[in-house]
């Protein structure tokens, strides 16, 4: 079976696929309309988000068996088409559900202590210890809005830290040990922080809007480790000129190309312009599953699908 390669990975993926009889190529530059026309000659596609897999590939991919995407999620595939293909989808949530649950958890930290100004205060050589007076985590809500690899790694977490846990899914009898399933109006009511841990889909597509966060009973800190496009970013910059969001930690924006590789492409939107301006937002550049052991553990899961799936 011939493999082709549209994105540099952990080197493990391309030798155990070789030594399990796999042929691989690699095309780690080429236009998606370059890749379009030879395609064909290809039984496996491997990548991460370079572009998107949409209907006019997946026809031009006439003995295409599988793809496996090198990540969490398969936004960037034409999902129904592919499968009404036959084609095998293989993706790695496994591979950085800790990472992201970390990440998670520093931006928590990191907001409700307030680090990030604190440190950029000393720098500058002030002392200021009453306007950098924290938060404690401990007897606080944390309302989670997906269950699934990242929600759980999350939750795992936060279990030390003398918390209650809520996740909240569209999928039923998936609270365990670290978190109590309640309905979405029974977490708005609770909530002190609310994580998402959603892909973005239909549902899940700006989501996180001005009804959404009004149904909050209390004010609330956002983290945000998903999908930037789940949350509007007008109506969070209005809920934190309210107060209704007392701060937020997004690892993910709105207006980042889906290829994960810029933040846009035109002028900066003017609600996002706003949304930098707030000292209690912090930013990181879509890396909360971007680890040194998160890259082995991602192509690890990923062979190990594969080799499976076909052997």
């Amino acid at each position: 079976m011939k493999i082709l390669h549209l994105d540099n990975n952990h080197p493990l993926l391309l030798k155990q696929l070789s030594d399990a009889g796999y042929i691989n190529e690699e095309d780690y530059t080429s236009s998606k309309e370059d890749v379009e026309q030879k395609i064909k000659n290809y039984q496996g596609i491997v990548i991460r988000s370079r572009f998107n897999i949409d209907k006019q590939f997946l026809d031009a991919a006439t003995n295409l068996k599988f793809i496996a995407r090198v990540g969490a999620g398969l936004e960037s595939i034409d999902i129904p088409y592919a499968n009404s293909k036959n084609i095998a989808l293989f993706s790695a949530p496994e591979g950085n559900r800790n990472a992201v649950g970390e990440h998670s958890l520093a931006l928590l930290l990191n907001l409700f202590n307030k680090i990030n100004l604190a440190d950029a205060t000393v720098k500058s050589g002030q002392w200021l210890r009453e306007q950098h007076r924290g938060v404690e985590l401990e007897g606080k809500t944390v309302g989670l809005i997906g269950y699934g690899n990242m929600g759980n790694a999350f939750a795992k977490k936060l279990k030390g830290f003398n918390c209650n846990v809520l996740c909240y899914d569209i999928k039923d009898n998936l609270g365990n040990e670290h978190a109590k399933q309640v309905s979405l109006k029974t977490l708005q009511e609770k909530a002190d922080v609310l994580s998402l841990h959603t892909p973005w889909t239909q549902l899940t597509d700006k989501m996180v809007n001005a009804e959404f966060i009004n149904a909050f009973s209390k004010p609330f800190w956002l983290i945000n480790t998903a999908r930037g496009k789940s949350v509007v970013t007008a109506d969070l910059v209005s809920a934190l000129e309210n107060g209704k969001i007392l701060g937020a930690g997004l690892d993910v924006l709105e207006y980042e190309k889906l290829s994960f590789e810029s933040l846009f492409s035109s002028e900066m939107p003017e609600d996002l312009s706003k949304l930098l301006k707030f000292e209690n937002v912090i930013l990181s550049p879509h890396v909360a599953g971007w680890t040194i052991e998160s890259k082995e553990k991602l192509a690890q899961t990923i062979v190990d699908k594969i080799i499976k799936h076909f052997n």
